[in-house]
């Protein structure tokens, strides 16, 4: 059976919450505060760019239902590429979908992350689900820890497969908290860890965005030898400022999300200045 967008992403959320111990308490916090409404900025999906499970392969389902690619953005340094697609009803959010440049790992880690990829079967790639179906191949620890070492985000993949990464709180659309400093002093103040890796914000009005988020909690993964805790998902919070034609910006700031991409970090690095923030 075919699900329709709003089933998909009730999947994909659900999903989520069983890898983010903090997204449901939050949720329910700005929902208490916001007459029951929290609407969702963006959703994140991570992958290999091997042809089998490449961007678009994760992103078909969504083209499918009507979200057309907008942008393209590199991450040089973490060895990323990512595009967003956006569906034409603005009150769907936004899908930010990354993959690993696998040729410029070392060619141990390569190995690894081909010999995971032989074992997706083709049929679950076809599937509408396969965006957060979980993990489709064997892995043991010390694969885990080899490509953790080189990539946090190669050993993310390799331990949690294909789900979402994280959901994004739009902060333009809480009455409660209209700016992201008192979102994250809430956040703060009920004794949530957060991302400080080149501040706490990342953005500013300037580039016409504003990003925070969670740290990624431990949750117990299991490998083929082992039961080990592993950062799971994140929970991010998302404040977008009109351009000059009055409409709010609806792409995203290479700078700020590279340090985003570290809230899944086994050990993050906190408290980096922020480097300059070219909006893309």
């Amino acid at each position: 059976m075919q699900l329709t967008i709003q089933q998909l992403l009730d999947a994909m959320w659900q999903d989520y919450l069983a890898l983010t111990p903090d997204a449901k308490p939050i949720h329910q916090l700005f929902a208490d505060l916001n007459h029951g409404q929290v609407i969702n900025d963006h959703i994140a999906l991570r992958t290999y760019n091997l042809e089998k499970v490449a961007l678009n392969n994760l992103a078909l389902p969504f083209v499918e239902t009507g979200y057309q690619p907008v942008d393209d953005y590199q991450f040089p340094t973490k060895k990323l590429y990512a595009r967003y697609f956006q569906h034409p009803d603005k009150t769907l959010p936004k899908v930010f979908i990354s993959e690993l440049k696998v040729e410029e790992l070392p060619d141990n880690c390569q190995d690894i992350i081909y010999d995971l990829v032989t074992q997706v079967p083709e049929a679950t790639v076809a599937h509408q689900n396969f965006c957060y179906s979980g993990r489709p191949w064997s892995l043991t620890s010390d694969q885990y820890e080899t490509l953790a070492v080189e990539s946090e985000y190669a050993s993310w993949v390799a331990a949690h497969g294909f789900r979402p990464n994280h959901f994004t709180v739009s902060i333009n659309h809480l009455s409660s908290h209209p700016d992201i400093q008192s979102v994250n002093q809430l956040l703060l103040d009920k004794g949530y860890d957060m991302n400080t890796s080149g501040g706490l914000i990342k953005g500013s009005p300037d580039v016409l965005l504003e990003q925070s988020s969670t740290l990624a909690k431990a949750v117990d993964v299991t490998f083929d030898d082992t039961t080990m805790k592993v950062p799971g998902c994140y929970y991010e919070f998302a404040r977008r400022y009109p351009m000059a034609n009055g409409q709010l910006y609806q792409g995203f700031v290479a700078a700020s999300a590279d340090k985003i991409f570290e809230s899944t970090d086994v050990v993050p690095q906190q408290d980096v200045p922020q480097g300059n923030e070219d909006r893309v």
